[in-house]
């Protein structure tokens, strides 16, 4: 009887995740201060977890509060740190003559499927490896509201929010916000997932694709340019490995007591601009241009054995490095 009976092992995360732990936490990125704290290691359900996470209060030694404590990853609060010291700050300086000060937290770690949808793969919040911005307060006490001011504020406010998104396409894998769906109308969603690497890095994912501010990548190596794709899956995830015969599990169905996850409600979708037509530096963006792809029919992403996987969309609407003239 028991010859018949197999160990089932449990899912384990991508060896990447951990491998990225450890290299920050051996350069040293993060400095443990009042703001930065230690957490013990949280370790599931399913793959869900982060070796080695911090609470954090503010980043930038202090300067930059957060508005309630969030649980990240070694990796995302030097991420964070960088954006604000390189991008976020210069930009509040240039257009506001002042500093930003504190930041609008809308979330961190959660162990969930992407934008809550049930059978949904697991979103890169459940690693600790995201972190969602919904505002800017500056030194002054003015208040920029992504919600309010990406679409209506004021001409400042709107150039800065503009160029605070796609200055983090330069330090983060996935930025997702206002344009690219309806669930991001309120927010910057920032994280490292690892997308894959092509010949100028690692691959960047940026919707809206930003303007050609930006300054494209340097040539690493010999690795190839990226690909054209199209893929139908949302961004925001990250899967488990398969084992044969058995399913992924997730936080979302209690895929803890082997319960087969329900098949995923249909989910509607609004109409999304295309990302060519957005120009996220103009600050009057200009009307939709064709009908909305058909998001439904589209074939499904592929996955990496390290956990990478392949998104939606041409590139030339979010990957930064696709911009990048071909060498022959």
């Amino acid at each position: 009887m028991l010859a018949g009976c197999g160990v089932i092992e449990r899912p384990q995360r991508p060896a990447w995740r951990a491998q990225a732990e450890n290299a920050c936490l051996a350069r040293k990125l993060v400095n443990v201060s009042a703001y930065v704290r230690p957490a013990p290691a949280i370790d599931g359900p399913s793959i869900c977890g982060v070796d080695h996470p911090f609470h954090v209060t503010a980043l930038m030694e202090g300067a930059v509060k957060l508005s309630g404590r969030q649980t990240l990853g070694c990796p995302m609060v030097a991420a964070l740190d960088q954006w604000l010291a390189e991008v976020v700050q210069p930009v509040a300086m240039a257009r506001f003559g002042q500093n930003v000060i504190e930041l609008t937290s809308m979330g961190s770690f959660s162990c969930r499927p992407a934008n809550n949808v049930p059978g949904a793969r697991l979103s890169e919040h459940s690693f600790a490896n995201a972190a969602d911005i919904g505002g800017f307060i500056l030194g002054d006490g003015r208040k920029i509201n992504i919600a309010k001011d990406w679409p209506s504020g004021g001409e400042q406010e709107k150039a800065f929010l503009r160029e605070a998104l796609a200055g983090a396409c330069n330090v983060f894998t996935t930025v997702l916000g206002p344009g690219y769906n309806a669930l991001h109308y309120n927010h910057f969603h920032l994280d490292l997932a690892e997308h894959g690497r092509t010949s100028s890095g690692p691959r960047r994912i940026c919707k809206p694709k930003p303007g050609p501010q930006l300054t494209p990548a340097p040539r690493l190596d010999n690795l190839p340019d990226p690909p054209d794709i199209e893929t139908d899956e949302d961004l925001e995830i990250a899967q488990a490995p398969t084992q044969p015969g058995r399913r992924n599990t997730a936080l979302a169905f209690g895929s803890l007591n082997g319960a087969t996850p329900p098949a995923p409600a249909p989910v509607s979708r609004a109409p999304v601009q295309s990302a060519r037509a957005f120009n996220p530096y103009g600050l009057t963006p200009p009307a939709p241009v064709g009908a909305p792809r058909d998001l439904q029919r589209r074939p499904p992403a592929t996955m990496t054995a390290d956990g990478a996987f392949v998104p939606e969309g041409d590139p030339e609407e979010w990957d930064v490095t696709s911009s990048i003239r071909r060498r022959r």
